[in-house]
């Protein structure tokens, strides 16, 4: 859920603290691996592969 859509203030802050949160982690790991993190659907593709090395929709189309 977005900050904007948080029903309660308290929601808004927890939005807040997790979208902050998520940043910082994603700042360390692209320090740590030396270049930026895929974005949008490339990035969606790129987590989706699971073990056996094949996209979400790549399976979908089987």
């Amino acid at each position: 859920m977005g900050v904007e859509q948080a029903p309660t203030p308290k929601g808004k802050q927890a939005a807040k603290g997790l979208k902050q949160a998520a940043a910082k982690d994603e700042r360390k790991t692209e320090a740590e691996t030396g270049h930026q993190l895929r974005k949008g659907a490339a990035r969606f593709d790129e987590r989706s592969k699971s073990s056996d090395g094949k996209s979400a929709g790549a399976k979908q189309k089987i």
